[in-house]
């Protein structure tokens, strides 16, 4: 069991606060507690002698032992009464009380110190500015909701309390139970990433979903999700952004990575499921919490209408997942077992008149067929067919088989006895075909998450004190920025780039030039200017005797554009023979919750019109540097598409888990593009750097 255990499940609760007023926040929570909770309930309060007939106590300190305080007391005294709570041996802590940084300045100040008093004291504290927490086994309601939860083994967070009663009111009408209920409130101590780690090691916790507004350790989120994601399956709405999608950025991968790219990253790579929607939220946990993961993504269908039928196809279609195609053998046996009016591929119609048996024999065929991973039984209401009896079958044939069924028994009043009596069983029922073949979309999804292979972060052989002189540069530049000039740095992690030097006058560059085979290419040098061929200071194929002319275009270029442009000079450069490579960029942007974002995408003057990137949160293993390189639509162009030689991705990806290792060896680099990182069958080049870094952490 985990460390929270007992904030769950406590011997005895305290609430301070407690008061006999009609609609008062500690009436409420008291008043659900005495109803429902099978430990000891103590008021806490100074005023009272009993509250709701129960004796009442002026502090924590001399009343019986207490598990969990549950604190309701004006803001002013909140600290107070946390404080006593501590002193007197209490390690569970809930406050409902709201006035804290969500208010203001003020409210921030008090915050922080309840924030240092949790951690002197060593606090599991929830809150504040919480509506609560549930547990049903001891049918502990410590929120000031309307009503507790129904048992069951779905573990829910949110961090709005409105959303949890609203929520437990249309659970309750629909059948669905819950084992742990906690509004995470503002989060001051305990966190997402607690109570994902606690239900992760709780066995009657089944799956964990939640509603999110923002995550706050979003690294140690994903290191955690990740390794309860194999055996717990966890599903979340996440809504809202953080500022730093809205804020400017420098770099093209700021851009693009912006805070929403970072959770839709942070969460993928967590192996977290992410509902669109509270339907969906719930239509995935109803599947998950009940039915086994399929061995293969082949649907069948099996139903008594064929429009429904259709609409179920199309949903399949929609999903991660196949209509099944049906072995010769098993379309042989529907064809003696159905009507010759019947459709024996799938979806297998067994039309209007069909009773039990017909449904019976076609679902048991169907799910023996080895390309067949589940199932969906859609059916009308017709005057031959009982729900209650097909309820039955189903249950019968999933245990059978051991593959996952979904039924949309459509209508009214005339499917619930028997929707209750498939949801006992863990198999649930949607009116809506594409609603049951979301839920299997959801389990073949979570099986993949299971089997995915993950492999560690590689550690290369780095020169990591050269990295850091080029960083310190930083210092002395507008902006913290850093472009060509840095180069090293990448030589420094082992991603390869062109021989060349930065000069500072045309002399210099034509020494410079002499010494390279070839036309060289000439660029300015300067942090201020981002698009530099958009402004002629890019000067390429360039031969040795033009290099003077062409050193004092690009500068006379650049002043033209930007005349307060820091210039540092020109970058005399190997020139590549691009034929048959591709231009590509790789990049980082950190992000508040998620720290550094990785960015793979094609590259050049096209990087940011396209926007055919993928983007991952460092650090990443191979493989998930290889799946970046397969995610982007460009992919078939380094593979070697339309008889093009295939490019070196082993390459790239290397340049990747490389440029992965340095920004999480440096901190202090806040964005970095390397664009283009040109990619041919010999290997990559960088060709052109970029980076902002924070100077005070390096």
């Amino acid at each position: 069991m985990g460390r929270l255990r007992d904030l769950f499940a406590p011997e005895s609760v305290a609430v301070v606060g407690a008061t006999d007023r009609e609609g008062a926040v500690g009436h409420a929570i008291l008043e659900n507690l005495v109803a429902d909770y099978v430990g000891d309930v103590i008021p806490v309060n100074p005023n009272r002698e009993s509250v709701l007939g129960i004796e009442c106590y002026p502090d924590v300190a001399s009343a019986p032992p207490v598990d969990l305080s549950v604190i309701v007391v004006p803001p002013s005294i909140v600290l107070e009464a946390i404080r006593e709570s501590a002193e007197a041996g209490v390690e569970n802590v809930v406050v409902i009380t709201a006035g804290f940084a969500e208010t203001g300045s003020d409210g921030a100040a008090r915050e922080r110190e309840l924030r240092e008093l949790a951690d002197e004291h060593d606090l599991n504290l929830v809150g504040p500015n919480s509506l609560g927490i549930m547990n049903t086994r001891s049918g502990m309601n410590a929120t000031f909701g309307p009503e507790n939860a129904l048992d069951g083994s779905v573990s829910f967070m949110s961090q709005s309390g409105a959303f949890i009663t609203a929520v437990l009111d249309w659970a309750n009408e629909q059948g669905i139970g819950f084992r742990d209920v906690v509004s995470l409130g503002n989060k001051s101590v305990l966190d997402e990433t607690d109570f994902v780690e606690e239900w992760g090691e709780d066995p009657e916790t089944d799956v964990i979903i939640g509603y999110l507004e923002g995550i706050d350790r979003g690294d140690e989120f994903v290191e955690v999700a990740r390794e309860v994601s194999d055996d717990t399956p966890i599903v979340l709405v996440k809504s809202g952004r953080t500022d730093a999608g809205a804020q400017a950025a420098s770099s093209h991968t700021g851009a693009i990575a912006g805070s929403e790219v970072a959770y839709e990253s942070g969460l993928e790579q967590a192996g977290v499921l992410r509902a669109r929607s509270v339907q969906e939220l719930f239509d995935w946990a109803r599947a998950l919490s009940g039915l086994p993961t399929p061995d293969a993504d082949g649907v069948a269908v099996v139903t008594n209408a064929g429009g429904p039928g259709v609409l179920t196809t199309d949903a399949v279609g929609d999903a991660n997942l196949e209509m099944a195609n049906f072995t010769d053998e098993t379309i042989g046996r529907l064809a003696e077992t159905m009507p010759d009016e019947a459709n024996v591929y799938n979806p297998i119609d067994v039309i209007g008149d069909a009773d039990i048996e017909r449904f019976e024999t076609a679902l048991d065929i169907a799910l023996e067929d080895p390309n067949v991973g589940s199932a969906v039984v859609v059916s009308a209401p017709t005057a031959v067919l009982e729900y209650d009896r097909l309820a039955e079958v189903v249950i019968e044939q999933r245990d059978i088989h051991d593959k996952p069924i979904v039924t949309s028994l459509m209508g009214g009043s005339r499917s619930r006895a028997a929707e209750e009596v498939l949801r006992e069983f863990g198999i649930p029922n949607y009116f809506d075909p594409a609603r049951a073949v979301s839920g299997l979309d959801a389990l073949a999804r979570y099986r993949d998450i299971k089997t995915a292979q993950r492999d560690e972060p590689e550690r290369f052989d780095v020169d990591h004190d050269r990295a850091r002189e080029i960083l310190e540069t930083a210092r002395s530049r507008t902006g913290n920025r850093l472009g060509v000039e840095a180069m090293d740095l990448l030589d420094a992690y082992g991603i390869p780039t062109p021989h060349g030097e930065i000069v500072s006058d045309p002399e210099a560059a034509q020494e410079i030039a002499a010494d390279i085979d070839g036309d060289v290419v000439l660029k300015i040098v300067s942090p201020d200017i981002s698009h530099k061929s958009d402004i002629g200071g890019v000067r390429v194929g360039v031969s040795d005797e033009d290099v003077y002319d062409a050193y004092e275009d690009v500068v006379s270029n650049a002043r033209n554009y930007q005349p307060d442009a820091s210039i540092v000079g020109v970058q005399v450069q190997e020139m590549l023979d691009l034929e048959g490579s591709t231009e590509t960029i790789i990049g980082v942007n950190r992000d508040p919750q998620f720290g550094p974002l990785l960015l793979f995408g094609l590259g050049g003057i096209f990087v940011e019109i396209l926007e055919d990137t993928s983007v991952r949160v460092a650090p990443v293993g191979e493989d998930e540097a290889q799946a970046m390189v397969e995610d982007i639509k460009a992919a078939p162009l380094l593979r070697g598409a339309r008889g093009r030689e295939p490019a070196d991705i082993e390459s790239v990806v290397e340049s990747i888990q490389r440029l992965s290792q340095l920004v999480t060896d440096f901190p202090a680099i806040l964005e970095l593009d390397v664009n283009p990182l040109v990619v041919g069958p010999e290997g990559v080049q960088a060709i052109d750097l970029r980076l902002t870094v924070d100077t005070e952490k390096l």
